[in-house]
């Protein structure tokens, strides 16, 4: 699994706006069949930075992400709506295919 975390510095004019942006972009993403998972949350501290969590099959579904048209286009659009290069973390993480449960709490 291809496991992906980043961070969106967004224009403050464009903040309240942005998760209408990012729809078209990540409905398409999530209809990607090596798609896992693709959620957006904004920061609790900075109302103007949004966090993406997203997650493929393999390096090969995660290629073909980046390669897609929806891609290529978001990252156009997206390019006037953020105030800097957006921050990331990705990984491989071997043997894994998705969510696992937590196991130190268990609702009562």
């Amino acid at each position: 699994m291809i496991f992906i975390t980043v961070k969106f510095a967004v224009r403050p004019e464009r903040a309240d706006g942005w998760l209408d942006l990012v729809d078209d972009f990540t409905r398409a993403t999530r209809e990607e069949p090596g798609n896992l998972f693709f959620e957006w949350s904004r920061s609790v501290d900075d109302p103007n930075e949004f966090v993406l969590v997203e997650a493929f099959r393999d390096g090969d579904a995660g290629k073909a992400h980046v390669e897609s048209a929806h891609f290529v286009k978001a990252m156009e659009d997206l390019s006037y709506a953020v105030a800097a290069k957006p921050r990331i973390v990705s990984t491989e993480i071997p043997g894994m295919d998705g969510w696992a449960e937590m196991g130190e709490i268990t609702p009562r």
